[in-house]
């Protein structure tokens, strides 16, 4: 182990030590260049606590409000309703790494300096998710974070510096960037004491507060996350023992094994961020899981595009009236439960969408389609898209039954369920269907406008061979390979999530065209 990190870890452990945390039946160490820390087994702890850490070392809103030299100025934005209780920890984050003195350093130089998501992409990294919802949802980040910093944070972090008897640093984007990303992978949400939350009232109650605290944990993402076992048991949870009945300790929380058994030695500890797909993996945590089971595909209409249909006014007022949604998520366990199971690997659970389904008909001559348990797409989006394909006749016709159900009542207003009713019963399915069609069409076309085929990126997966630093390269270009392409960890994700986006969009594409042609000929 390098000579710094030995460091690190000595000066971390005897910073543990200081603010009374302890190692029960786990210990830290290092992982290699790629990896940092990780926390493992050492012993079995009889009672299964591997690890216990006093409240007051956990970094919530309630600490940054109450704290001395940041407190008075993030009490006035917070009362003011200019930041929420996740700005006023990563202010702090921000401020504490810039600090000479900060009583954090040892807990701060075990998190890694970079991160694996989108928003440390470089340029060129960027260029291979265009086209995915995961490159506009970064560009937007990035601008909203730029927003941020240059409105409420370089001023205010600068004059805080200054405070502390620094005036010669200065806080850069970058350092601002860095605290959003530790504050989203180490953020949870735990019930705490209700004076850790609301310190001016006493009680012995439990309220909800989202803090940082991965005092054990690993220190790198690349172990962060169990990426080759999906649907995990947790090994271990986090629990909060308020009386010190548990830990002998009051106010503290501590890691509790899950394991019925003796634990085994020598075995990290990770955390799991539950099941999520590759986009909301890579976009909070930088990592994606091959062949995710739990992937899912976007799909949106845009709102722009209401106001250049016809009768756009009076199709906004049905989609108000009936809540409709302009976008939605179609889970890939969805296609188990489709026309082509058989084209489904992975798990299947429940799938079916539990919206309220139009089956009957006013006039009886409207009848439920003979496919209804086969369609994959929830009723909320495409309640919305018969709203927007509607033509004039049935617009007209949709008006004529809401006046027939409401007649003389001139003060009640036909309910959701009537109108999503009236809008199904004169519009059926294929005109909905059709415009799905068409938005997973265009999807997949500007999926494929800058990389190609989800073919063309298995091929590129199979010759990858990811380098995570310099060194690494060197190494491998060194052996003289002529089979693998080189490539770094931020673009060989991005292969991996938009590959599962494309393959996606062509089941879901052939579920929507199948159901078009049924719907037509029912419709006929």
């Amino acid at each position: 182990m390098a000579t710094t990190e030995e460091n690190k870890l000595e000066h971390f452990l005897q910073w543990l030590q200081v603010n009374q945390v302890e190692l029960r039946g786990c210990k830290i160490k290092y992982c290699g260049v790629n990896k940092g820390f990780g926390l493992f087994s050492a012993n079995d702890a009889s009672d299964g606590i591997l690890l216990v850490v006093p409240l007051d070392l956990a970094i919530t809103p309630m600490r940054v409000l109450e704290d001395p030299f940041l407190g008075p100025d993030c009490r006035a934005m917070f009362d003011q309703g200019d930041v929420d209780d996740r700005f006023l920890m990563i202010l702090l984050l921000t401020v504490e790494r810039l600090r000479k003195n900060s009583s954090w350093k040892p807990y701060l130089d075990m998190i890694p300096t970079t991160f694996w998501n989108p928003l440390w992409f470089t340029d060129d990294e960027m260029q291979e998710l265009k086209g995915t919802t995961l490159y506009r949802a970064t560009e937007l980040q990035k601008k909203n974070l730029r927003s941020v910093f240059e409105d409420k944070v370089k001023g205010l972090v600068k004059k805080l510096l200054v405070l502390d008897g620094d005036s010669e640093s200065e806080v850069t984007f970058e350092d601002f960037l860095w605290a959003n990303s530790v504050f989203w992978t180490r953020a949870l949400n735990i019930p705490l004491p209700q004076s850790y939350v609301f310190p001016q009232i006493q009680g012995t109650g439990d309220s909800s507060s989202r803090f940082i605290q991965d005092a054990g944990t690993s220190s790198n993402d690349d172990v962060v996350h169990n990426q080759n076992e999906k649907n995990v048991k947790a090994a271990a949870t986090w629990e909060v023992d308020g009386t010190g009945k548990v830990t002998g300790h009051p106010l503290s929380m501590y890691l509790l094994s899950a394991n019925e058994g003796p634990s085994q030695t020598e075995k990290e500890i990770t955390i799991s961020y539950g099941n999520k797909g590759n986009e909301e993996l890579l976009y909070l945590y930088g990592f994606v899981i091959v062949d995710n089971p739990d992937d899912y595909l976007m799909v949106h209409y845009p709102v722009e595009a209401l106001q250049d249909t016809s009768f756009s006014e009076s199709k906004a007022q049905l989609l108000q009236a009936q809540k409709a949604e302009l976008r939605c998520l179609l889970p890939k366990s969805l296609l188990a439960h489709g026309f082509f199971p058989e084209c489904f690997s992975g798990k299947k659970g429940n799938g079916k969408s539990d919206d309220l389904v139009c089956d009957y008909s006013w006039s009886g001559q409207r009848r439920t389609p003979s496919y209804k348990n086969k369609l994959v797409f929830p009723e909320d989006f495409l309640t919305s898209l018969r709203t927007i394909a509607m033509q004039e006749d049935e617009l007209f016709k949709v008006s004529s039954l809401l006046e027939e159900l409401v007649g003389c009542e001139e003060e009640r207003q036909p309910s959701e369920a009537e109108v999503r009713a009236a809008v199904w019963e004169a519009c059926g399915d294929s005109g909905a269907l059709q415009l799905l069609v068409d938005l997973l069409n265009n999807k997949m076309m500007d999926l494929e406008a800058g990389s190609g085929t989800a073919e063309r990126d298995s091929e590129l997966l199979e010759k990858a061979h990811v380098v995570n630093n310099p060194a690494d390269r060197t190494r491998v270009e060194n052996t003289g390979s002529l089979h693998c392409e080189l490539m770094s960890r931020n673009r060989w994700n991005s292969i991996v999530y938009r590959r599962g986006q494309k393959q996606l969009t062509r089941l879901f594409l052939r579920e929507a065209e199948h159901a078009l042609q049924l719907s037509l000929n029912e419709e006929s």
